[in-house]
């Protein structure tokens, strides 16, 4: 098997990874890769935005099939133009990665599709959107509809913080054309959850829950980010849960895509969901890829996933269940560069000792490779530390030692991946619940 993994981030290794697992003599390429791809395979070095030299790489390297990591080359129509020259490919074209790509269209359709989420307005001029505002409850959300690298969403305290946030979109352009159209919606409380499902348009296989964590301090402060870590499994995401979100959440949203005419949604969908205290799971957002810290956490703990990603991508998929249990636990912590997520500095050395204990991954995300050898900062989130383990708590551990004797300058990352399963909602519960808030993007 040849195998193409477009993308240069953890998750891309994670996936590259994953295939050489479950698949020990396959080929893997990746495009453009990183330096923790290279170990696995051949990195081409195409960039993710060069569609018809990614199209012929797979012809020309007789690829078997595809996976499309990032949201950007799925919302540009890479997978539609592999489909075109018949290729397989693992991903949805661009009319369904409209889920993720607009906010405004992942409203229309959670709203057409009686799917829970939280009531919103949307503006593309600012002085209307600052008169609504006005009028609004505080806390609120201000986020910027299109694709902004996981930054997007603003949970505001005040109003005085969303007409901030609202007049940086629309009017100075902090975050270009995704920027252009704005959601304002209510702030919504509870637990969040990152429920993953393969699908071929009709069959829908559940992942195991995974909770990202995207504020870039312990105890969720600070900024947001594009995600610290994540761990799986997640005890409330219970069987009984899953199967709720399965038929009021992904079946719905998959049924409302189709209805509009797009070619049938071959790929992951991801709800990124709010657990109300009542139990109901509101959608805060849809990607239309697998997620980056997530899929670090997932794919350790899912020996075999990759055949259904084969088996999708050449149109012959059978799943023997509705749902992939996690066989173990695993905790990824993102070791992030210093300045992150405003202004992260670059080109700092970094040493991964080569005895890490069993059980440690390493999945290489902003990292390059040096003229004279040597492992450099590349980007903001360098690097994510896996651990995995018999419980969260174990796994935990072991990412937190695997850290540890990773070193490059300025290093930060969060000690407290997991820390609601790890005895948090205990103590939450006793003091009156949790105030996680809508911080996703």
């Amino acid at each position: 098997m040849r195998v193409l993994v477009v993308g240069e981030g953890g998750r891309e290794h994670a996936l590259c990874w994953a295939l050489k697992r479950d698949t020990p003599d396959a080929d893997v390429f990746a495009a453009p890769g990183n330096p923790g791809t290279a170990q696995l395979g051949t990195n081409l070095g195409i960039p993710v935005t060069a569609q018809d030299d990614l199209v012929s790489a797979a012809r020309d390297h007789h690829i078997d099939f595809t996976i499309i990591g990032p949201e950007a080359p799925l919302a540009a129509g890479l997978a539609d133009a592999l489909r075109k020259t018949g290729q397989p490919v693992f991903g949805p074209g661009a009319a369904n990665a409209r889920i993720e790509s607009s906010k405004v269209f992942a409203k229309d359709v959670m709203h057409r599709a009686g799917i829970p989420t939280a009531a919103s307005r949307t503006f593309t001029a600012v002085d209307p959107a600052l008169a609504y505002i006005e009028q609004h409850a505080e806390p609120l959300v201000v986020k910027a509809s299109g694709l902004a690298a996981g930054k997007g969403v603003i949970v505001c305290a005040t109003r005085a913080d969303a007409r901030r946030a609202t007049r940086a979109m629309l009017t100075d352009g902090a975050f270009g054309d995704a920027g252009r159209e704005v959601v304002i919606e209510d702030y919504l409380e509870g637990e969040e959850l990152s429920v993953l499902a393969l699908t071929d348009g009709e069959q829908i296989l559940l992942l195991p829950a995974a909770q990202d964590h995207k504020r870039l301090g312990e105890g969720d402060t600070g900024p947001n980010t594009g995600g610290m870590g994540a761990y799986c499994p997640v005890s409330v995401a219970t069987p009984a849960l899953l199967e709720r979100v399965r038929r009021e959440v992904l079946e719905p949203a998959i049924a409302e895509l189709a209805k509009r005419g797009a070619a049938p949604y071959q790929g992951v969908l991801y709800a990124g969901l709010m657990l109300a205290p009542d139990g109901t799971p509101y959608v805060l957002e849809f990607n239309c890829r697998f997620g980056d810290p997530e899929t670090q956490a997932l794919l350790p703990v899912l020996p075999g996933v990759t055949r259904h990603l084969a088996e999708i991508a050449a149109g012959r998929w059978t799943p023997d269940d509705t749902a992939l249990p996690a066989q173990r636990a695993a905790v990824a912590t993102v070791l992030a560069a210093p300045g992150y997520p405003e202004k992260p500095e670059v080109g700092a050395a970094i040493d991964v000792p080569r005895d890490l204990e069993p059980g440690t991954l390493v999945f290489h995300a902003g990292t390059s490779s040096a003229a004279d050898g040597s492992l450099r900062v590349r980007g903001g989130r360098v690097l994510a530390v896996t651990g995995v383990g018999d419980s969260v708590a174990e796994a935990r551990e072991r990412s937190a030692r695997g850290c540890e004797l990773i070193s490059f300058q300025g290093k930060t990352y969060r000690r407290d991946i997991g820390w609601r399963e790890i005895g948090g909602r205990e103590r939450r519960r006793g003091r009156g619940g949790e105030r996680a808030g809508a911080a996703r993007g």
